[in-house]
C-alpha cells in the first residue's frame, strides 16, 4: 500500500492525542496504569523509538506506547486517537500481556505453520489484534470498524487472499454486511467465507483463553500464506508487536506448554468452534515435537528472535543452557544458625555494693590491695556474650573439560547434553562458593577455556557453548599447565572431563615428549581433590580390554584401578544430567 508523504504533525495533534489517553486507559480499566505515550511528530522520530514499518508499537521491556502521528495522518486515522490507543493499550493489558506469554504464542504459531515459521510473528499479531478489537468494537464501543473503512479508501494494492479472509472475519464478527471490509470480487468466495466464519468462532469460542487458540488461528490461515507477498507487505502497516519483546528474556521458555502439541488443529476439528460432536476430516497430525520436553537450541533462538530479541547465536545458547540448568542446580549455602552463645571474658572493673558477689576478681582484687574496699580495690570481671558460628567448609574447585570433537552436537544447535553437564555442574560450583575452570576442546590446536579459574557464569557459559567439531585430541598442555609437576594448588580441585572413549587420548605424549600419563597422575596430586570421567560408552566397555590393555578399553580401566581417575559410564548422553546433579549434590550440596 503507498502512501502519500505527508509534513511533521503539529502540536495540536499531538495534544489532541495526549488528551485521548485517559480515556483509552479507561477503556480497559479505570485502574489502568501505563506510562504515557510516545507521541513521535515525525517518522524519523518513531524510527528513533524503535518503531519502522507501522504507525504504532508497543514495547514490553518499560511498557510503553509509541505512535508515529505522521505515519497516522497518512493513513487519514487522526480522529481515532482513543482508538488505535486502547487498542495498543490492549495489547499490554490482554494479549499477550506479558513477554513469556509474547513468545509462547509465537511457538505456538510456529508449530501450525511448517515450512513457514518465519510468519509466525506476524500471524501471532493478526490473531491478538482480532481478540483486543473484537473486544473494544463490542464492549466499549469503540469505532474500530470505521478505522478499516478508512483504510479501505486509501490506495488498491496487489489482491491478497490473506487480507480479504482478515477483513472478511471482522465482518462476521461485527455483522457487517460482506464486502464493506473485506470488498468484492474475490476469488474462492464461499471457501473464503467459511474460513472467515471459522475464524470469527475462534476468536469469540477462545476470546477469554486466547493462547488455546492460537494454534488453531494459524492452522487455519496456512494456506492464504503461500505466495501472498502482497499480505505481508500490507499487514506491516498493523504489526506493533514486531519488536515488542526487544531487551525481555524471561525464564521458562525453553519448556514446552502442557498442551502446545494439543492446540494444532484447524478450527473445522474442533467441536468447541464448528459446533460438531466429532470433526469433519478428523483430526490434524500434530507437529513433529523436538525430542523430550525441551525445545532444541535452534528453536528456541528463532522464537526469541521472532519475538524482538536481537542476540547471537552463542548468546542465545547461553541463556538456554542457563536456563535448562537452572531447575537442577544446588541450594544456595545457608549460614549455620549460631551455637548457644558463650561468656567471655573482657577485663576488669570495680565492684560496687549492690553487684553479684559472684563477679568478684579475689585474686585480682588481692594482688592490687590487700584491704577489700568497694567501689576501690574490690574488681570484678566483664563478661560479654558472643553468638558461636560453625566454621562454613570451603568448597572445592572445579577444572572442567568438555569435548568438543565431530562426535558431539553443536550446543548452538541442538542439545548438547555435555554442555548442560558441565553447566549444572559449574553453576551449583559457583552457588557453592567455589572457583571454575573450563576447557573446551576438540583437538590440540582447538582449545578454549576460562581465564583460569573464575567465578563469571558468562565467561564459563560462553565457553561450555562454544564448537569445535573436529578430530579428537586432548590438550594435554592444557592439564600440564594447569598443574606444575611440584607442589599442590592453595585450593584443592576436583579434574572433571566430559567426554567419550576419545578421552584416552589424554594419555598419550604431549608436544614436549611427557608421557600424558605422567601429567595427568601429577595433575591428580597437585589438585588433591580428586578426578572423575563421566563417559559415553558401550556397554560392557570393561570385557573388551583384553589382556594387553593396548586399546581404548585396556586405558580407562588402567586410570580408574591403577591411576585413581572414577569412572562414571553412561549409554545415553541424557543420562548425563543425572550424573551432573548426583555430582553436584555430593560435592556442593548443602550438608545436613
Amino acid at each position: 500500500m503507498s502512501r502519500p508523504r505527508t509534513p511533521p504533525v503539529d502540536d495540536a495533534l499531538i495534544a489532541r492525542w495526549r488528551a485521548a489517553w485517559p480515556e483509552a486507559l479507561a477503556v480497559w480499566s479505570r485502574y489502568t496504569r501505563l506510562r504515557d505515550p510516545r507521541l513521535c511528530s515525525t517518522t524519523v522520530s518513531a524510527a528513533g523509538e524503535g518503531l519502522s514499518g507501522s504507525f504504532a508499537m508497543i514495547r514490553l521491556l518499560d511498557q510503553s506506547v509509541v505512535i508515529d502521528l505522521q505515519a497516522v495522518r497518512q493513513y487519514a486515522l487522526e480522529d481515532f486517537g482513543v482508538e488505535i490507543l486502547a487498542h495498543e493499550i490492549g495489547h499490554h493489558v490482554l494479549a499477550p500481556a506479558t513477554a513469556l506469554d509474547h513468545f509462547r504464542l509465537i511457538a505456538r504459531m510456529r508449530r501450525a505453520l511448517p515450512t513457514l515459521e518465519q510468519h509466525a510473528a506476524m500471524v501471532a499479531n493478526l490473531y491478538t489484534d482480532l481478540c483486543i478489537n473484537d473486544r473494544l468494537q463490542r464492549q466499549a464501543g469503540l469505532r474500530m470498524a470505521a478505522i478499516y473503512r478508512a483504510l479501505a479508501q486509501a490506495p488498491a494494492g496487489p489482491a491478497s487472499r490473506l487480507w480479504t479472509l482478515y477483513m472478511r472475519i471482522y465482518e462476521h464478527l461485527w455483522q457487517l454486511a460482506p464486502g464493506q471490509l473485506a470488498g468484492s470480487g474475490f476469488a474462492d468466495a464461499d471457501a473464503l467465507d467459511t474460513d472467515a466464519w471459522l475464524g470469527a468462532r475462534v476468536i469469540r469460542v477462545y476470546g477469554a483463553d486466547w493462547m488455546r487458540g492460537a494454534g488453531r488461528f494459524a492452522t487455519l490461515v496456512l494456506p492464504y500464506l503461500l505466495n501472498d507477498q502482497a499480505a505481508h507487505d500490507k499487514l506491516q502497516a498493523w504489526h506493533d508487536t514486531g519488536a515488542a519483546a526487544e531487551g525481555c528474556l524471561p525464564n521458562g521458555l525453553h519448556a514446552f506448554d502442557p498442551d502446545e502439541d494439543d492446540d494444532i488443529v484447524h478450527p473445522l476439528d474442533d467441536p468447541a468452534v464448528s459446533g460438531d460432536d466429532v470433526g469433519t476430516s478428523g483430526p490434524q497430525p500434530a507437529a513433529t515435537r523436538s525430542t523430550g520436553q525441551a525445545r532444541e537450541p535452534f528453536e528456541y533462538g528463532e522464537i526469541l528472535r521472532a519475538g524482538g530479541v536481537v542476540l547471537s547465536p552463542h548468546a542465545i545458547a547461553m541463556r538456554y543452557y542457563r536456563e535448562r540448568a537452572l531447575p537442577h542446580l544446588v541450594d544456595f549455602p545457608r549460614r549455620p544458625s549460631p551455637r548457644a552463645p558463650e561468656p567471655e571474658m573482657e577485663g576488669l572493673e570495680p565492684w560496687e555494693l549492690g553487684d553479684s558477689i559472684e563477679r568478684v576478681d579475689w585474686l585480682h582484687s588481692l594482688a592490687l590491695s590487700p584491704t577489700p574496699i568497694p567501689g576501690f580495690t574490690i574488681m570484678q570481671r566483664r563478661m560479654t556474650e558472643e553468638p558461636a558460628f560453625e566454621k562454613r567448609p570451603v568448597p572445592v574447585d572445579l577444572d572442567l573439560y568438555v569435548d568438543s570433537s565431530g562426535s558431539m552436537p553443536n550446543p548452538q544447535v541442538s542439545t548438547s547434553f555435555p554442555a548442560l553437564a558441565g553447566a549444572i555442574v559449574a553453576l551449583s560450583a559457583l552457588r557453592a562458593g567455589a572457583s571454575v575452570q573450563v576447557t573446551l576442546w576438540s583437538g590440540k590446536r582447538d582449545v578454549m577455556g576460562t581465564t583460569g579459574f573464575v567465578r563469571d557464569a558468562d565467561q564459563i557459559l560462553h565457553v561450555l557453548t562454544g564448537f569445535f567439531g573436529g578430530s579428537t585430541c586432548f590438550p594435554i598442555h592444557r592439564l600440564r599447565d594447569t598443574y606444575p609437576a611440584q607442589g599442590q594448588r592453595q585450593r584443592m580441585t576436583h579434574i572433571l572431563m566430559i567426554s567419550d572413549s576419545g578421552i584416552t587420548t589424554m594419555f598419550d605424549r604431549d608436544e614436549r615428549g611427557n608421557s600424558g600419563w605422567d601429567v595427568a597422575a601429577a595433575a591428580l596430586r597437585s589438585a588433591g581433590g580428586g578426578g572423575t570421567m563421566a563417559l559415553d560408552l558401550p556397554p560392557g566397555w570393561e570385557d573388551w580390554a583384553g589382556t594387553s590393555g593396548d586399546n581404548p578399553w585396556g586405558q580407562l580401566q588402567r586410570a580408574r584401578d591403577r591411576e585413581g581417575w572414577a569412572i562414571h559410564a553412561v549409554t545415553d548422553m541424557g543420562q548425563l544430567v543425572d550424573f551432573a546433579r548426583a555430582f553436584s549434590a555430593r560435592h556442593y550440596g548443602v550438608q545436613r
